[in-house]
């Protein structure tokens, strides 16, 4: 399964996707998914069972998440 995380601002979302590769976490930004919503029009997926560590990164570097989803294969 696939997870998304939003974010307020695009240097979020890049910031998101260049720690979570660094850390060896698959990590793409796509738009956001029409059925949510977020400031910049930016989210990042990747796997959900890396979602705890993601958690722990997003701290330690001040990574400010808007939310978290798990998504599908419906999602667009």
């Amino acid at each position: 399964m696939k997870c998304l995380a939003t974010f307020g601002t695009t240097s979020m979302t890049l910031l998101f996707e260049r720690t979570c590769r660094k850390n060896g976490i698959s990590a793409k930004v796509v738009p956001v998914p029409r059925k949510l919503s977020a400031s910049c029009g930016l989210a990042c997926e990747f796997p959900c069972e890396a979602g705890d560590r993601v958690r722990e990164l997003c701290a330690g570097k001040n990574i400010d998440v808007e939310s978290f989803h798990e998504i599908g294969d419906d999602w667009t």
